[in-house]
């Protein structure tokens, strides 16, 4: 039986404009960073899908190299669209990304026009769509021009294959660069993309969250949970299905050290105190931030996006509980 979307499903979720730009996102957004690729079942895929669009998340945030195997995240998805919610596409924000390596050679990795048109070209077919809604190039590239690689983001969306474009992991002075060069060209840039959470604050020490909010420039922020020690994932031990477990790469033991397990607590102490678990409370926090337009997060069951979603229910924080944050954070 084909899927059919909640009637009420943009009822109890907000829509903020990225930045200037007529384009609006969910308070919250999917990342298919994780839990997408070859190794993950299709059907809980499909469900996550669904239970996203059925409570408003109209946003899917993919790149070409998510997986494993790299592009397989971007050929499930397709999958998942075409064969169930290819009806609601118009209803749908589909980002994907490109920068990082995606093939052998010197023109399979980083920021030149060759790449990224090669790459858009790609990341379509997986997805089995004319056009994704926001392209980005994924980081900043110091070997290649940087006026090369937005002419290739200007390119990409005057041949009909993005809507918009974003820029990921840029800080604020090459993001003004960027900016001055496709404001030059006409393109509608219109979002950052860039981590942040409780733990991590680069991008107001790297001056992206300034430069987005003075240039009038969305932000949607990923690992606003710091990679799952925003939750209740580890306040008793490290699970043995955990991602530290399993995967490694980005997240180890050696960052749950004493110091670390002590602030989860701390944080989570404070979390309760506000009627929320340490999850809400994080992706409230991150999403509470001046210029912040929507949050980013991964999902391994559908019961998680239903969780996090509930953040909504509490996004404002008094003084004291900012500071408390704060004085347990540093």
């Amino acid at each position: 039986m084909k899927y059919t979307a909640n009637p009420k499903r943009y009822e109890a979720i907000e829509y903020r404009n990225c930045g200037e730009s007529g384009l609006k996102l969910p308070s919250v957004s999917l990342g298919l960073w994780h839990n997408f690729g070859d190794s993950a079942d299709y059907g809980n895929m499909c469900k996550m899908c669904f239970t996203a669009f059925d409570n408003g998340i109209t946003h899917f945030d993919i790149a070409n190299n998510y997986g494993p195997q790299a592009g397989s995240a971007e050929i499930n998805f397709g999958k998942i669209l075409h064969s169930e919610m290819q009806s609601y596409r118009d209803e749908m924000i589909i980002s994907t990304k490109a920068g990082y390596y995606m093939w052998p050679g010197p023109y399979g990795d980083r920021g030149s026009k060759k790449y990224l048109s090669a790459s858009i070209d790609q990341s379509l077919k997986r997805l089995n769509l004319d056009y994704v809604d926001i392209f980005y190039h994924h980081r900043m590239d110091p070997d290649t021009p940087l006026y090369e690689t937005m002419w290739a983001l200007d390119s990409i969306v005057k041949s009909g294959k993005a809507l918009y474009v974003g820029l990921s992991n840029y800080d604020g002075e090459t993001m003004e660069r960027a900016a001055a060069i496709l404001n030059e060209l006409h393109c509608p840039f219109v979002i950052n993309q860039n981590k942040y959470s409780i733990f991590d604050r680069t991008v107001e020490k790297n001056g992206i969250l300034k430069s987005a909010i003075s240039k009038k420039k969305g932000m949607i922020i990923f690992s606003p949970l710091a990679q799952g020690l925003l939750t209740n994932r580890y306040l008793n031990g490290i699970p043995s299905d955990s991602r530290i477990r399993t995967d490694g790469r980005f997240l180890n033991e050696n960052s749950l050290s004493d110091e670390m397990l002590g602030k989860i607590k701390k944080l989570n102490e404070i979390a309760a105190e506000r009627g929320q678990t340490l999850a809400q409370m994080a992706l409230s926090w991150v999403y509470s931030r001046e210029g912040i337009t929507s949050v980013l997060i991964g999902a391994s069951k559908p019961e998680q996006i239903t969780e996090n979603l509930r953040m909504a229910d509490n996004t404002s924080f008094t003084k004291e509980e900012l500071e408390k944050i704060d004085s347990i954070v540093f």
